[in-house]
């Protein structure tokens, strides 16, 4: 029987950088889109796709991330004491979330690496992978559509879309071809780390979303570190097509990158327009504007 994809990894031992200042004591995956942590829309697109285990790769600095989605007993006794039961619940209900465990990745060394550090926790089971750099907003969490890819094809789903022009130059990109019954659903044949715009295989842009067979594993093993002593997940996956399918797919969704300055504001704009009670009083801001 096909084994269920119960489990999400989440790499979360990068410095972030591109945030500084605002990194240098914070973990870039605890900054506030809209109101939440860009971490927290990734857990709750893997609950949503039926994930039943959280497990997040730290790094140094990182404790917040533990903290964030663990039990917090003096603000729920202070929130209890002052009656606020609102604000109550939404505190317990991010510690109930889901279970979570975490793995400290002591050297950063890549993202391939970050994944090979699940091996023991994923065992001999399917898996996904969530970027949280990678907000996606969805009506189907991305991660369950590519779920239910994964159940119908049986081989590692990498979450594609399409990029027209030079863009592409900043993607992995995917060399494939749509299989007869589903255009969106891509044969790999191999993929292409930000290629020259004329160089590029296709316009499928690879994203950080992933499900991957537990062969991903033996495949990190063997591959050689990279530039800046770096194991690459494309490579693993390159190996991965030696001895199993692997698939693209292009999901149906929003994504904003929010590891970037530019797209976390546009990401906190999009989400805060979407909130009822936010919306109404943003829009009409953003109108008073002269622009």
């Amino acid at each position: 029987m096909t084994k269920k994809v119960r489990k999400a990894v989440f790499p979360a031992a990068g410095l972030g950088t591109r945030f500084l200042p605002a990194t240098k004591a914070i973990p870039k995956e605890m900054l506030s889109l809209v109101d939440k942590p860009i971490i927290q829309y990734g857990v709750e697109e893997a609950i949503a796709a039926g994930i039943e285990e959280i497990i997040i790769i730290t790094g140094r600095g990182k404790t917040a991330i533990e903290d964030h989605f663990d039990i917090s007993y003096e603000l729920n006794a202070l929130l209890e004491s002052r009656g606020k039961k609102a604000l109550l619940e939404l505190s317990r209900g991010i510690s109930n979330m889901a279970k979570v465990v975490t793995v400290r990745q002591k050297e950063a060394k890549g993202l391939g690496h970050a994944v090979l550090m699940a091996k023991e926790l994923v065992g001999d089971e399917p898996f996904a992978v969530l970027l949280p750099d990678d907000v996606i907003d969805a009506k189907t969490s991305c991660i369950k559509q590519m779920i239910d890819v994964y159940n119908q094809v049986q081989g590692s789903i990498l979450a594609t879309m399409e990029i027209e022009g030079p863009a592409i130059s900043a993607y992995g990109v995917l060399d494939g071809s749509p299989i007869a019954s589903n255009k969106d659903i891509l044969e790999a044949r191999g993929m292409v780390e930000k290629p020259k715009f004329e160089d590029a295989p296709s316009k499928y842009a690879i994203i950080g979303r992933y499900v991957l067979t537990p062969a991903i594993f033996d495949e990190l093993e063997k591959i050689t570190p990279g530039a800046g002593g770096e194991l690459q997940l494309t490579d693993g996956i390159k190996g991965l097509l030696k001895n199993e399918k692997v698939y693209g797919f292009n999901f149906e969704g929003t994504r904003h990158d929010a590891g970037d300055k530019l797209g976390m504001l546009k990401a906190t704009v999009d989400f805060a327009l979407k909130r009822e009670d936010l919306g109404p009083d943003f829009r009409e801001y953003l109108k008073s504007l002269s622009l």
